[in-house]
């Protein structure tokens, strides 16, 4: 949805209670959030997404704690800042984990506007095993050098985690959240959860292949420096997540899902 059609459907309807550039921002997280539940990567209420507010450095966007992802329309996402304020109503409050993962890594990384959290199976699995996602498919060796790790600390409602989840992330685009999930973040919406979607791949292959309970064939150290540094190469990244999120939104309304209300 392009910012001139944001303004149209700002004239009328629920839409009228925000700007322009907000309404946009809200449906494309909205859109994420449909997506998502389509793709089967939902916990009932147990995960969350967020957006920063365009123009607004220390306030995001985020699901309300009691709507499933496949409910979830841009009027109902929650505005809120980084000390915990509610600035838009809801019926609904915010899940406290959600909010200290999520204001955390706001906080953290200025080019950090989208933020992804998951519970999936295959993504779950993975952050249980030791040596977390191994380089074994073309799928995880372009994954790696974005990829970074997150020790457990508990169920994330400590405000004291916040440090240790910026320290962890870095300058990466993607987190394993050891014994809990998957997390990646992006300057758009398009840029997060396509990594979401590749982070999902990779593990999905190693939890099939680590099922057949053979050895897998090992990728040599000179073939992974290889595929790291043309993964480092490829500069047209930003364009193909550009891409692949606008074929999904076109997705989104084949399905017939209005998601922008």
């Amino acid at each position: 949805m392009a910012i001139s059609s944001a303004k149209k459907l700002a004239a009328d309807g629920k839409a009228a209670q925000f700007d322009a550039v907000e309404w946009e921002a809200r449906c494309e997280l909205a859109a994420a959030f449909r997506l998502a539940a389509l793709f089967g990567w939902t916990d009932m209420l147990g995960t969350h997404f967020s957006l920063r507010v365009p123009g607004a450095q220390s306030e995001f966007l985020i699901n309300p704690f009691g709507q499933l992802f496949e409910e979830i329309t841009a009027s109902s996402l929650i505005r809120i800042d980084v000390d915990g304020n509610m600035l838009s109503e809801s019926p609904y409050k915010v899940n406290r984990a959600g909010f200290v993962i999520h204001s955390a890594l706001h906080t953290g990384r200025p080019d950090a506007h989208c933020v992804m959290h998951c519970h999936t199976r295959d993504g779950s699995a993975v952050s249980m095993q030791a040596h977390g996602l191994l380089p074994a498919s073309q799928r995880a060796l372009v994954l790696a050098p974005m990829l970074r790790y997150h020790d457990y600390e508990g169920v994330a409602v400590d405000l004291a985690e916040r440090e240790s989840l910026q320290r962890d992330l870095g300058d990466g685009g993607m987190l394993i959240l050891r014994n809990h999930g998957t997390l990646t973040v992006g300057e758009t919406v398009g840029t997060a959860f396509h990594r979401m979607y590749r982070l999902e791949q990779a593990c999905g292959l190693q939890i099939a292949a680590l099922s057949g309970g053979t050895m897998l064939y090992p990728v040599a150290q000179a073939v992974m420096d290889k595929a790291a540094g043309q993964v480092a190469q490829i500069a047209s990244m930003d364009a193909i997540d550009a891409l692949v999120w606008e074929a999904l939104k076109r997705k989104l309304v084949r399905e017939g899902v209005d998601y922008a209300q």
